[in-house]
């Protein structure tokens, strides 16, 4: 049986994740209001974000900005979130 989960991000009831996404009270939280589909959908948007502004993902700097973008994709909280300025998908 599908998990459906009133989803955050699209503003509607939608197929959940399987298991929690990512560790601790964050992770509870993508698990219960985020669906599978903004999920993939954020998965793309961190790789853009990773090669726009050139992070790291072992650096824990790095981490934390991009949980940020994550927050402000997923949730439309916060200040981040938003496609880089001056990003051209070339």
């Amino acid at each position: 049986m599908t998990r459906k989960v009133q989803c955050a991000h699209l503003s509607r009831e939608a197929e959940g994740l399987e298991k929690p996404p990512y560790p601790g009270d964050l992770g509870i939280r993508l698990y219960e209001q985020i669906s599978k589909e903004s999920w993939q959908q954020w998965l793309e948007r961190s790789v853009m974000i990773i090669n726009e502004y050139q992070l790291n993902s072992a650096d824990m700097e790095n981490q934390e900005l991009i949980e940020k973008h994550m927050i402000g994709f997923l949730f439309n909280e916060g200040e981040y979130g938003q496609v880089p300025d001056g990003f051209n998908p070339g």
